[in-house]
């Protein structure tokens, strides 16, 4: 079947001179300068009466209606967006029936979505159509090329796709325009006309580019559901993640039994209504990213983003972009623009952790910051105003870095405004227990077991321990105690606590049944070699060994070395670097 339209068809059985001298005027008017021979032009047709006053074009109309097309294509409904492009398509190809047929995901099948004209009723939205059954809208699909049908088509192609449900003519004015956008086909679009004259070439060029045009609308519109849907479920699982966090943040405040913690709870009150930045200090594993949680929740942002970033693990030729973003072609391998942990927390909260480990020229462009409350990206050839919290957490001792030259003086003093400092679990005691069960049961999810109480002989022996990794370090203990234990009952064998006057890594090689705690602790297992008396770098450079050959050589995240050592990551690298020691040991 040729797939060449001509500009005229050939003479129909059916032909209504009348009607088909309208649809001709009309196809004409609206192609001006584009009249097929034989039919009427715009020049005969303008000493009318009609063409006197000044009007809109159906040209011009159309534009428009294309134009509004895309403008309603993330914004109007699926259905309206169609009822919406048929309308308009009305001005360039007259019908009597329009029809947007999807392709179902078989990739064989074509199932209305939407209808309009005179003919348009129940049977034709019910209407099925298989792509084996009707060769030519195969092929239009295909080539992607919108065909009028002539009479033959009719009378010896593959037929009329709306035999028993329309009674069509022979050779009345149909067309399909397939809806293909990039490398996806979406469906076709069909239009029918009782009356036997077929469509213009001209006509049938511009409706195939504005079913283009539907297409791209229509999958701008999925896309946007989709990214809407994706939004959402995004939402759902922040939401969780932050119902995860407040039992540990209850205990950490509010649900506090420690003196030092309800006095830090009363700061936090007092301060979180304002902007002020807070400078968060503690120990490694006190939970400075939960407290600032906790002053977020506690503002009138609580509402809006909460954005944390480690300075201290990112690489600092990328930490500027990190947090300040770029702008496309800025360097090499800026390919787009990208937002930056600044503007992400527009309006709400942002978290420096490990504030002492940012770079001196970073601390002068957030000092700026601060100041001006303005943001450039980089290769941005202008500030953005911005509306962010900022908040630094670090365990690092500022005032003898700022004494060291490691950390600017006047950037101390901006964010240490209202510090606030959260003591070491081992002054705090009073909450083992409360401590114990919020973690048990974040653990849940992730160990998949559940049930698990810490016994009174358990809670002594935790009490007895010096916690050097506070609350991270008490997590460690339970999640290995729960996946190593035969029983729900964790008592001081299971959490693998070592005795008064023994080492962690003694109790820990106990636990996991290796020979890393007898090295680590008593010196039983150890070589002869190992066991003499030694330096205290070469004690420490065996010890960081170790734990490396423990971690399979990974520095970084839950249960690295980075963690089990209690330093940060970029503290570790310079040890190891310092005493010779690689990954692999």
């Amino acid at each position: 079947m040729s797939v060449n339209v001509p500009e005229v068809a050939p003479s129909f059985r059916c032909i209504d001179m009348s009607v088909s001298r309208g649809q001709t005027s009309l196809m004409a008017t609206t192609l001006p300068g584009l009249g097929a021979p034989g039919l009427s032009s715009p020049a005969s047709l303008s000493a009318g009466p009609e063409q006197s006053g000044p009007s809109e074009s159906p040209t011009h109309e159309s534009t428009r209606d294309l134009a509004e097309l895309a403008r309603a294509a993330t914004d109007a409904p699926l259905d309206e967006l169609l009822r919406r492009g048929l309308e308009g398509l009305a001005r360039l190809a007259p019908y009597e029936l329009a029809v947007v047929f999807s392709l179902e995901p078989d990739g064989r099948t074509l199932r209305p979505r939407a209808t309009k004209g005179l003919l348009a009723s129940e049977l034709v939205r019910q209407h099925r159509l298989s792509l084996d059954d009707f060769p030519s809208l195969k092929e239009a699909l295909e080539t992607r090329r919108a065909r009028a049908f002539l009479e033959d088509d009719h009378a010896h192609g593959d037929g009329d796709p709306f035999d028993g449900v329309l009674d069509l003519p022979h050779g009345h004015a149909c067309m399909v325009a397939p809806l293909a956008a990039g490398d996806d086909v979406l469906g076709v679009l069909t239009l029918d006309r009782r009356e036997c004259v077929s469509y213009p070439a001209p006509v049938v060029d511009l409706v195939e580019v504005y079913a283009r045009i539907l297409a791209l609308a229509i999958k701008s519109h999925e896309q946007a559901r989709r990214l809407a849907a994706l939004g959402q479920e995004a939402l759902e699982h922040a939401r969780a993640l932050e119902e995860q966090m407040t039992a540990r943040e209850d205990t950490l405040l509010g649900a506090s039994r420690s003196p030092l913690m309800k006095t830090l709870a009363r700061r936090v009150e007092q301060v979180a209504s304002a902007s002020t930045p807070v400078l968060l200090l503690g120990e490694t594993g006190t939970g400075k990213e939960r407290l600032a949680m906790a002053v977020h929740r506690a503002s009138p942002r609580r509402d809006k983003a909460f954005v944390a970033v480690n300075c201290a693990a990112i690489p600092r030729d990328l930490l500027e972009s990190e947090l300040f973003g770029h702008v496309r072609g800025a360097f090499s391998g800026a390919s787009r623009d990208r937002l930056g942990r600044f503007k992400s927390a527009h309006g709400g909260t942002l978290l420096l952790d490990e504030i002492g480990e940012l770079p001196l020229e970073l601390q002068a462009k957030l000092l700026r910051v601060l100041q001006s409350g303005e943001v450039q990206a980089v290769g941005a050839d202008r500030p953005q105003k911005l509306d962010v919290r900022v908040l630094a957490a670090t365990h690092v001792d500022l005032e003898k870095a700022v004494a060291a030259g490691r950390f600017r003086e006047d950037l101390y003093y901006r964010l240490a405004v209202f510090p606030l400092s959260l003591p070491p679990l081992r002054d705090r005691l009073e909450d083992l227990p409360g401590l114990v069960v919020a973690i048990l049961a974040e653990l849940e999810p992730r160990t998949g077991k559940r049930g698990f109480v810490v016994t009174d002989a358990g809670l002594r022996a935790l009490a007895q321990h010096r916690w050097p990794g506070n609350v991270r370090e008490l997590a460690n203990v339970l999640e290995r105690a729960t996946l190593v234990a035969t029983g729900t009952r964790l008592g001081p064998t299971e959490l693998g606590l070592p005795l008064e006057g023994a080492s962690l890594g003694a109790s820990l090689g106990a636990s996991l049944g290796t020979g890393l705690g007898a090295s680590l602790g008593t010196g039983q297992g150890v070589s002869s070699a190992e066991a003499e008396l030694v330096s205290l770098a070469e004690n420490e450079r065996r010890h960081l060994v170790r734990v490396l050959a423990h971690t399979g050589g990974r520095l970084y995240g839950e249960g690295g070395a980075a963690e089990i050592l209690g330093l940060p990551p970029t503290t570790l690298q310079s040890r190891m670097k310092k005493l010779g020691v690689g990954r692999k040991g």
